[in-house]
């Protein structure tokens, strides 16, 4: 199956299942976390074990897509896809009758095994569909949208643990879940191109050595996940600076880091809509130098004092955030394009990397923002891992010399009718 033998009104519900696929875990995650404290006090716990009930999500996160990306491409997306959702649902139900803090930490940890699903199938499934220069866009398209959910996702979590308890956000995320498993088997057709696969493929051990000894792929891969390292490593090291070095309120540090999730979806938008003209290659360029150059106008401001101010600090984080979407989009195109009937391995090790080791970035960044007296410290960790992105493109990635013809741009632009 491919977009050229699809409507426009089933494309867009083949975008919205990808987005509520890819939102799912997230959206779980992060709906959680304003009940942390409640959970403390509910079970008489320490809030670092409450936070285990996020910690261990995350490595949930991380070793199922290294398991479900490989699964997929010998057995399917959608029967995959099934039956982790299925596991989501049944751990849900779980952790809306846990009656003890293990017991809940454990039914988190199985939910995230099987909300990851969704996340590693959307983008094999989009490298199933299109060809490899609307991969980008359409993973950017995809991100966009659910960010808007994913940024409410914490406010929706507090609004129902202040109204109905803590155990109302399970509820919620189980009927959530539930729904979107039922809708994916009704709505989606599997989009693995079998004959390909079949004739092409030797499974996970034989994918796994041909995508490693693949220059290109590894330079795509640490390009994308050394971009995503920077949003965890800001993540981890902001609120240490802004409230304990700049003496402002965690509520008003929430207000300014949401800035950053504005920059990187107007970022995702823009991609879209640049794509059509331009190659991957050069569209990670054009965010590699905005990241860069975010990064160390950050370092500059930190070294002349200016950005003792959460003004200076976010304002150009921002454009940080606006060049890391057009790195991480098409970073994964890029990745997903080597051995597309293996695009299920790729993913995997993808949201592999970028969740296991993302979440160590995350530690690093909270030792770097709690043990100095000014922010230059992270932020010369931004220009660090910028250089880094940088680096795999210079020394892994063979250059490409693309024209793009009218013809081209006409043939993509009727496409993106999904749009």
């Amino acid at each position: 199956m491919t977009t050229e033998n699809v409507d426009p009104t089933r494309s867009r519900v083949m975008l919205l299942l990808l987005v509520v696929m890819t939102g799912i875990a997230p959206i779980t995650l992060y709906m959680l976390v304003p009940a942390l404290p409640e959970l403390a006090r509910t079970f008489d716990a320490d809030i670092s074990i409450a936070q285990m009930t996020v910690s261990l999500f995350m490595v949930g996160l991380a070793f199922s897509q290294l398991i479900m990306g490989p699964l997929s491409d010998r057995f399917g997306r959608k029967p995959v896809l099934l039956a982790g959702l299925s596991l989501m649902v049944i751990a849900g139900i779980g952790s809306s009758f846990a009656t003890t803090l293990p017991q809940l930490i454990a039914a988190r940890f199985f939910q995230a095994l099987g909300g990851a699903t969704g996340m590693v199938m959307s983008r094999a499934i989009i490298r199933d569909l299109y060809p490899r220069e609307r991969v980008g866009p359409m993973i950017s398209l995809v991100i966009a949208v659910m960010m808007i959910a994913q940024m409410l996702s914490p406010l929706a979590g507090g609004l129902l643990e202040t109204g109905f308890g803590w155990r109302a956000i399970f509820y919620t995320v189980t009927a959530a879940s539930l729904i979107v498993t039922l809708a994916i088997a009704v709505l989606l057709p599997e989009t693995r191109k079998r004959a390909t696969t079949d004739a092409g493929s030797s499974g996970f051990v034989a994918d796994s050595k041909v995508l490693f000894g693949s220059r290109a792929f590894i330079g795509y891969l640490f390009c994308y996940v050394m971009a995503s390292w920077i949003i965890f490593t800001f993540a981890g090291g902001g609120p240490y600076v802004v409230v304990n070095q700049m003496g402002r309120s965690s509520a008003e540090y929430g207000a300014w880091f949401a800035t950053s999730g504005l920059a990187y979806l107007v970022g995702n938008l823009a991609c879209v809509r640049f794509a059509p003209r331009r190659s991957i290659e050069q569209l990670i360029w054009f965010g590699l130098a905005l990241q860069f150059g975010g990064a160390l106008l950050n370092v500059v401001w930190g070294l002349t004092g200016l950005n003792q101010s959460p003004l200076w600090l976010f304002l150009t984080h921002m454009i940080v955030m606006f060049g890391n979407a057009f790195v991480m989009s098409n970073g994964a195109a890029g990745a997903l394009s080597i051995r597309p009937h293996a695009a299920g391995t790729a993913s995997g090790m993808m949201g592999f990397m970028q969740m296991g080791f993302g979440s160590l970035c995350s530690q690093g960044g909270a030792w770097l923002g709690g043990h100095f007296a000014t922010p230059v410290a992270l932020n010369l960790s931004l220009v660090v891992l910028s250089c880094g992105c940088a680096a795999a493109m210079i020394f892994l990635v063979p250059r490409r010399k693309v024209v793009v013809t009218e013809k081209m741009v006409e043939k993509a632009e009727e496409k993106s009718g999904l749009m």
